[in-house]
């Protein structure tokens, strides 16, 4: 809690405050309007015509491929074609050969009707995706949901969401809001959005940022606790939500509204501007990506690159390894799209916890601590190598580096250094063109690799430090475990010890160091680590402009009594509670006027 909002919600005694999480900042206020879409119900029933069911099948796939195309094109007309791309999506994922072909395998096989047989095939994909590590990963099952139940409903007779009764500032609560049903809302009349499902990474959430719908997730029982009709408000940037406020409530986050609204004039101000503070420390501020799509976004937000592009995208989803002129073709994308900023492709990332039937990863009982990252590659050395020149061959298109995942030891990383050489190697063989001085880096996630992060520093050009596995690994804590949930900080001393010597280590051996965890994105820690040194961070996007306001108006110097402050604390808590008096998350403009700062300084 910050200082201001200490003694702010000290005034708000009355109605109870819910927290959930808040996936697109900014105040909603007023009347709720309850969505209840209801369960889908599938049975099964057996069938004896079973070319009917493949009929029946068939239709539905293009009837909703057809819906699907509408709603590309009006959310192009609305919000642009990247956010559009996402029903481009849905449709490619109702026009797999493969999945298609499961489908019809099971209603021959069971005889089973055709709702029946694209739900069980479509729930198997879905829970694959569900138990993937990574959030953006596990988000896209949403996607897999959002598009089968499309067909399943046209299946059932089920007649689509009706929003033609929403009325001006509208409170939207739901269980669920799928891609679908937020590209459809008139934002117009939507002044927010609270669910019960959903994540920062889910495109329903990324839908509602773009077009500035503040939106929390994660509360349960929401649609029990709220009425059609309710005074609501919703702060979607703290998560907070309070249902039938009182006088002083709506004042003030009427007030706070207005607030936002001037922050957000302000950041958009940020465009263009170095990313450097007042007295004269430069940073680099990029960008996180899966898909070469993400790319549009990055510029957007005046990204000063790509900070990771995680390359196992290209590899998921797919019965067979995509080729490396496929591999080449994605990278070429993303550098001619960057120019000449800089592009980190961290090598391919995926583990027990990710189904990818060709490379035959063995079931774990803790995936996250087994054959994974660069220890699979390593594995499959043919993999790894084709990746390799993919990337070199896409090297002189643009300011590609390569990063190599999960390094434990020095081993682990000279034997990658001497694939990449091989891959060099063949290159200059053929005859094709590379540039042979890319700069190469490790991602420091293990505790093993900050422990000698001076012995790799003399390896590598650069270091990202990778704060969502170093949390996990550090804490002995399974970060997907919601009971230890209290156990994962990004605050905790632990941590922030490490991540300084990191920097420490890498400054020595005359290399610099970035960060593409949550963490680079957090607006307390980013003082912090500004005053650790730290060269570069990379951020979801919408992040970018914010983080920058407050690198352009902190000093290095008080940041590096700060951060030396935090290394003596005791815990997580301890440290949170500290940084919430000296930057406001929702008040960007706290850094310049918060007293708490100066006399925690003195």
């Amino acid at each position: 809690m910050t200082l201001n909002s200490c003694i702010e919600m000290s005034k708000l005694k009355g109605r109870e405050v819910m927290k959930g999480l808040g996936v697109s900042p900014g105040i909603g206020i007023g009347k709720a309007f309850i969505i209840d879409k209801g369960a889908i119900n599938v049975k099964k029933k057996l069938v004896n015509d079973v070319d009917k069911e493949l009929d029946r099948l068939m239709t539905a796939l293009e009837t909703a491929k057809a819906q699907l195309n509408d709603l590309y094109n009006s959310t192009i007309d609305e919000l642009g074609e990247k956010e559009a791309q996402i029903f481009k999506s849905h449709e490619m994922m109702l026009e797999d050969d493969t999945f298609i072909s499961e489908v019809k395998n099971r209603i021959i096989a069971e005889g089973v009707n055709a709702e029946y047989a694209l739900s069980e095939t479509s729930n198997a994909y879905i829970k694959m995706f569900q138990n993937i590590e990574n959030e953006y990963l596990r988000e896209r099952s949403e996607d897999i949901k959002d598009a089968m139940n499309r067909v399943i409903r046209l299946l059932m007779g089920i007649y689509p969401l009706d929003l033609s009764h929403l009325e001006d500032n509208s409170i939207i609560v739901a269980k669920d809001l799928t891609p679908s049903d937020t590209a459809q809302l008139d934002r117009t009349k939507v002044a927010a959005m609270i669910t019960e499902a959903g994540g920062k990474t889910s495109h329903a959430a990324i839908i509602a940022s773009i077009m500035g719908i503040p939106t929390v997730v994660g509360l349960n029982n929401i649609t029990d606790k709220i009425k059609a009709g309710d005074t609501v408000i919703c702060d979607g940037r703290t998560g907070k939500v309070i249902v039938n406020p009182n006088a002083k409530q709506l004042f003030f986050y009427n007030q706070k509204k207005i607030r936002e609204e001037e922050i957000k004039k302000e950041l958009r101000k940020q465009i263009g501007l170095p990313s450097v503070t007042l007295d004269g420390f430069k940073v680099t501020l990029s960008a996180n990506i899966g898909i070469p799509n993400d790319v549009d976004m990055a510029l957007e937000n005046d990204a000063e690159g790509i900070g990771l592009f995680r390359s196992e995208f290209i590899f998921m989803n797919r019965e067979h390894q995509p080729t490396e002129d496929e591999q080449f073709e994605q990278y070429r994308e993303v550098l001619v799209k960057m120019g000449d900023r800089p592009v980190i492709i961290r090598t391919l990332d995926i583990g027990g916890d990710k189904c990818v039937p060709y490379l035959d990863i063995p079931q774990e009982m803790n995936p996250f601590l087994g054959y994974r990252a660069i220890r699979l590659c390593l594995g499959n050395v043919e993999v790894f190598r084709t990746q390799l020149r993919a990337i070199l061959r896409a090297s002189v298109y643009g300011n590609v580096k390569i990063m190599f995942p999960m390094i434990s030891t020095m081993k682990e990383l000279k034997d990658s250094k001497k694939i990449l050489q091989q891959a060099k190697d063949e290159l200059t063989k053929q005859g094709i063109k590379f540039k042979d001085d890319l700069e190469i880096g490790v991602m420091i996630e293990t505790p093993s690799a900050a422990i000698i992060s001076d012995l790799l520093a003399k390896e590598v050009d650069f270091f990202s430090i990778g704060t969502n596995d170093l949390i996990q690994y550090t804490m002995a804590v399974d970060r997907l475990n919601s009971k230890l949930s209290y156990l994962y900080s990004q605050y905790h001393p632990a941590l922030l010890r490490l991540i300084k010597g990191i920097i420490d280590n890498a400054h020595k051996a005359g290399i610099w160091v970035g960060m593409c965890g949550e963490a680079a994105s957090d607006p307390k820690l980013i003082p912090v680590f500004v005053g650790m040194g730290l060269d570069e961070f990379s951020m979801n996007s919408p992040t970018i402009l914010r983080a920058r306001y407050i690198v352009r108006n902190i000093n290095k110097k008080d940041m590096e009594l700060i951060a030396k402050s935090t290394l003596d604390m005791e815990n997580a808590l301890e440290v949170e509670e500290y940084l919430s008096c000296i930057i406001a998350d929702e008040n960007v403009n706290c850094l310049k006027t918060c007293k708490v700062r100066k006399r925690r300084m003195s």
